[in-house]
């Protein structure tokens, strides 16, 4: 398939058929014919499009985004897939590796993930296919389709789990500290199971009954507005925040961590001096958090289905500007977090601004963007869960309004009930995203890459396909680092490795 042409799609599967616009604004197969684009017929079908948008505008604003949503909305949709909770440990990761080393890292792991993407819509276009799991099915049959679509939903569940288990967690505080209810009394509306119910019912779930993704790319530009919001504060706050600084508790009480900024010799402390390359028991740490921070790999191709005038070139653009945003965020974020609290910073960066005041306004208001723009990523991620639901379990059935429904109603209660109910479960989530990452980012669209580019195209000794190879097996490297961090901090009692999403 030509880079400089649209996509065209050969699956002859109804589910695939229907899942990929043919960019006319109707389904596949009902195509008008030559002779019905009469003056008569288009007055008619003008008359019934008014009719329908007074009548029910939800599927007038699908007849309008389906298959055309635009090249800024699919960034703002890859870029809010992209961004996740683990920013705030950035800053903690930079501590324990350096600026320059953790720099370093960062550039290869953004690289690392822009080929990735590549060499998902490479395989894409080959086979004209647009969904992940059947990817998977045309390599390596119903295994590949399967594995595909259980990594996918594993690895989403995990990081709505962790979206959700920040707002129950982080919102009674944030309430708490704008209210100024030192000791709560057990107001509902300090219970975070309750503020998680209400978020989800409110917030959630409403968003990800929309059809298409193309209609959350503003509630996608928002949410990266929140964390702009975020980046600004934390860079405005490293001008604000003496080094050392005082470190009070939340009683009021007060302790100061480090008492002279200068040294008795009148030299800068050496403790608010950055490090260029730090080697430590931690720095291990930093890689399986910077090798997922980028982990956008499922909702790549139904971005690339809804992107209007779709071509793999013009995907790839969306992909690459949308790393390279994240990537400037990013660097941003852990730097000037780090320069700010140098060794002291915490794994949590908002944690440690907590430290110095727990009532400071423009923190909370940070807080509280942090929080919105976690529960607005939420109905992105679940698009591709869902997605790869009905891959599985209905291949061959069209579009069903009912079962579009009921799939994100069952998959917000099972979610809100692990987070209520099941504190814990994040463990065995980490033990899930450090299997399940690795093989959507690197692993997956490797092989598939070998398996579906043709011999005759690419022999399996040529550059291209070894260079995948070797990709695969940087995955399954990540892989083992992941689970023997987890293990080690599972022995010893610590928790330190964590996912970058």
């Amino acid at each position: 398939m030509s880079e400089d042409k649209p996509a065209e799609t050969v699956e002859n599967t109804p589910a695939e058929a229907s899942a990929i616009p043919n960019g006319k604004g109707h389904e596949p197969g009902e195509e008008i014919s030559a002779s019905a684009k009469t003056p008569l017929c288009i007055l008619v079908l003008q008359v019934l499009e008014v009719i329908t948008r007074l009548l029910w505008p939800s599927v007038s604003c699908r007849l309008q985004f389906e298959g055309k949503t635009s090249f800024g909305m699919s960034v703002f949709n890859l870029g809010n897939a992209i961004m996740g909770s683990g920013i705030l440990g950035l800053a903690y990761a930079m501590a324990n590796a350096g600026v320059v080393l953790f720099l370093l890292l960062l550039t290869v792991v953004a690289v690392l993930s822009s080929y990735s993407i590549h060499l998902l819509l490479k395989s894409s276009g080959i086979v004209g296919i647009r969904a992940y799991e059947q990817l998977g099915y045309r390599a390596f049959g119903t295994p590949g389709k399967m594995a595909a679509g259980i990594a996918i939903t594993l690895q989403n569940i995990g990081a709505m789990s962790s979206y959700l288990y920040i707002v129950k967690y982080e919102m009674p505080l944030v309430i708490q500290a704008f209210l100024k209810v030192d000791k709560p009394a057990g107001e509902w509306y300090l219970n975070g199971n309750y503020l998680v119910i209400i978020v989800s019912i409110a917030i959630i779930l409403p968003l990800a009954l929309m059809k298409q993704l193309g209609y959350l790319g503003y509630t996608s530009g928002f949410s990266l507005s929140c964390m702009v919001f975020f980046l600004i504060a934390v860079i405005y706050k490293k001008f604000n925040v003496p080094c050392p600084f005082t470190d009070f508790s939340f009683n009021a009480t007060s302790t100061t961590s480090w008492m002279n900024v200068t040294d008795p010799g009148g030299e800068e402390d050496p403790a608010c001096i950055p490090k260029m390359a730090n080697l430590n028991s931690q720095t291990a740490y930093t890689i399986p958090i910077l090798a997922f921070a980028f982990v956008c790999h499922p909702e790549v191709l139904p971005i690339y289905t809804e992107l209007r005038n779709a071509t793999k070139k013009k995907m790839q653009h969306v992909a690459n500007i949308s790393i390279a945003i994240m990537y400037i965020m990013y660097f941003l974020a852990a730097l000037f977090g780090y320069l700010t609290f140098y060794g002291e910073v915490e794994a949590e960066l908002l944690h440690t601004y907590s430290r110095i005041d727990p009532y400071d306004t423009l923190i909370l208001c940070v807080r509280v963007a942090v929080l919105t723009a976690v529960t607005l990523t939420v109905p992105i991620v679940l698009f591709p869960v869902r997605r790869a639901i009905q891959q599985m379990a209905f291949p061959n059935k069209t579009f069903y309004w009912p079962r579009h429904i009921a799939i994100a109603f069952i998959l917000l209660l099972f979610i809100n009930l692990l987070v209520i109910f099941a504190p814990n479960i994040l463990g065995i989530f980490g033990i899930i995203g450090a299997t399940s990452a690795p093989c959507l980012i690197f692993i997956f669209p490797a092989v598939f890459y070998i398996r579906i580019v043709p011999k005759e195209e690419e022999p399996l000794r040529s550059f291209p396909k070894i260079l995948a190879a070797c990709f695969a097996g940087i995955g399954f490297l990540f892989m083992t680092m992941s689970l023997s961090f987890i293990i080690i901090d599972w022995t010893t009692g610590t928790s330190k490795a964590s996912s970058g999403h």
